[in-house]
C-alpha cells in the first residue's frame, strides 16, 4: 500500500551524520544544542561537536531565543492542492482509466476535486502516485476462446524439458522494409532549426520490402527463402519442399523432431495437411495469435535491428545485408532462445492466476455479510477436495 505525506515531518538524524539539503534537523539534535547553549559552549564549538554547519546553528539559536520552544518552525512553502486522500482518489482514476491522457485526466481531476489544476500539476502529481507515462506494448487480439486454448496448450507443454524443445524444427515468415532518411524520429536541434534540411526525417509512402521465410533449431540455423509476391498454399508448399526438407535432414540427421508452425491460411489449408501427412512430418500443435511463445521471433527482431544499423537502400542490398546476417547467427544463440521456451510458458500461466486471484478477491469484496462468509467457506472446502 503506498502512503501519501500531507506535511513534513521531522526526519530522524543521528549525531554527526550530514543531512541534505532541506531537511530539518531532528529534535534530539536541536535539544542537545540547547543544552550545549546553556553550558555557554560557542556556536561554532557546537557545529564541530555535532558536525553541523555553523550557520545551522545559528538559526536553531536564534529560533530558540525568540520562540522559547525546541520544535521545529511549521513549513513557510506553499501548501499542496492535493492532500494524501486526494492522490489515492488520482492513482485509483489513473489505474482504471489506463489509456487516458493527460488533459483527459486533468479534465476529470479539475470536475472531482472542484480546484484549478493544469496539466504540468496533474503531470506531477501522478509522478508522485509512482506512476509514469510509458509506449504501450503491442499485441495481437486474442479473443476468450483462444485465451482458453493458449492457456490449456501452456499447461500441457509446461512439463516439456529443454531437450524435448531442442528438436523442434520452428518456421515463420517476416517481412522487411527498405529504410530511408536517417536513424530514429528524434533529432538534436535549435528552436530555430526546425525547417533545416538535415533535421527532417525522411519518409517514403510505400517502401520497397521482402518477404523471408527461415526456420530455426538448437543445433542450427535452416534455409533463408526470399519469397516473391504474396504466399498461398501452393507456393507454401513448394518452399517446404525445397527449403524444409532440406534443412531437416541437415540439422536432424535422422533424429526425431517436431515441425512448428503458426496458424497462418497457407499452413491450415487443407492440401497443406495433406502434403505433410503425405510426407509424414510430425507436428507441434500451436495455440493461435500467440507470435511470443516463438524463438523465431527473436531471431526476427535481431535481424531487423541488424537492418536498422546497416539501413540498405536498394531490394537487391536488403536481400544480401539479410543473407549474410542469417549467416552470422550461431547455434549458441539458437540454443539460447529454444531454452526459454519454459520461462515463456511459465508466464503466461502466472499472469492467467494473478487475474483470476484478482478477480476472485473482487468478487469476495462485493459480498457482503452471509454471503460472503457462506462464500468464503464453499471455496476452502473445495479446495481441500482438490489437495
Amino acid at each position: 500500500m503506498i502512503r501519501y505525506k500531507s506535511s513534513i515531518e521531522e526526519r530522524p538524524t543521528p549525531l554527526g551524520a550530514k543531512m541534505g539539503r532541506g531537511s530539518p534537523v531532528c529534535h534530539q539534535v536541536r535539544t542537545k544544542i540547547f543544552e550545549m547553549m546553556k553550558n555557554n559552549i560557542s556556536q561554532r564549538k557546537i557545529g564541530t561537536d555535532l558536525g553541523i554547519p555553523p550557520s545551522t546553528v545559528h538559526n536553531i539559536v536564534k529560533r530558540i531565543r525568540e520562540s522559547g520552544e525546541i520544535t521545529v518552525r511549521k513549513g513557510q512553502g506553499r501548501k499542496p492542492k492535493l492532500n494524501g486522500r486526494d492522490l489515492q482518489a488520482l492513482r485509483r482514476h489513473c489505474i482504471k482509466n489506463r489509456h487516458s491522457s493527460i488533459n483527459d485526466i486533468t479534465a476529470w481531476a479539475q470536475d472531482y476535486f472542484k480546484k484549478s489544476l493544469s496539466s504540468t500539476t496533474v503531470r506531477s502529481y501522478i509522478r508522485k502516485c509512482q506512476l509514469k507515462l510509458y509506449c504501450a506494448k503491442r499485441k495481437p487480439y486474442i479473443n476468450s476462446v483462444q485465451k482458453r486454448r493458449r492457456l490449456l496448450w501452456s499447461r500441457r507443454h509446461l512439463g516439456w524439458s529443454i531437450v524435448q524443445w531442442k528438436r523442434v524444427l520452428w518456421s515463420d515468415e517476416s517481412v522487411f522494409h527498405i529504410f530511408f532518411g536517417r536513424n530514429g524520429p528524434c533529432v538534436l536541434r535549435t528552436k530555430e532549426d526546425k525547417d533545416h534540411p538535415d533535421c527532417y526525417q525522411i519518409q517514403v509512402q510505400k517502401p520497397g520490402s521482402v518477404m523471408v521465410w527461415g526456420c530455426v533449431s538448437a543445433f542450427g540455423k535452416g534455409n533463408l527463402h526470399f519469397c516473391d509476391g504474396t504466399i498461398n498454399a501452393e507456393k507454401y508448399i513448394s518452399v517446404l519442399e525445397e527449403q524444409m526438407l532440406p534443412s531437416r535432414r541437415r540439422l536432424f540427421q535422422g533424429r526425431p523432431y517436431l515441425f512448428q508452425q503458426d496458424n497462418a491460411k497457407p499452413h491450415t489449408a487443407c492440401i497443406t495437411k495433406a502434403w505433410l501427412r503425405k510426407k509424414r512430418v510430425r507436428m507441434l500443435d500451436w495455440p493461435a495469435c500467440s507470435p511470443d511463445l516463438s524463438p523465431i521471433e527473436n531471431v526476427w527482431r535481431i535481424l531487423k535491428r541488424k537492418m536498422r544499423q546497416r539501413r540498405p537502400r536498394t531490394v537487391a542490398h536488403l536481400k544480401r545485408c539479410l543473407q549474410e546476417e542469417w549467416d552470422k547467427l550461431t547455434p549458441a544463440t539458437l540454443s539460447h532462445l529454444i531454452s526459454s521456451m519454459p520461462k515463456r510458458l511459465l508466464s503466461v500461466v502466472t499472469v492467467v492466476n494473478a487475474v483470476l486471484s484478482q478477480l476472485f478477491l473482487e468478487c469476495v469484496a462485493s459480498l457482503k455479510g452471509k454471503n460472503r462468509y457462506l462464500f468464503t467457506n464453499q471455496m476452502m472446502l473445495t479446495k481441500k477436495k482438490k489437495t
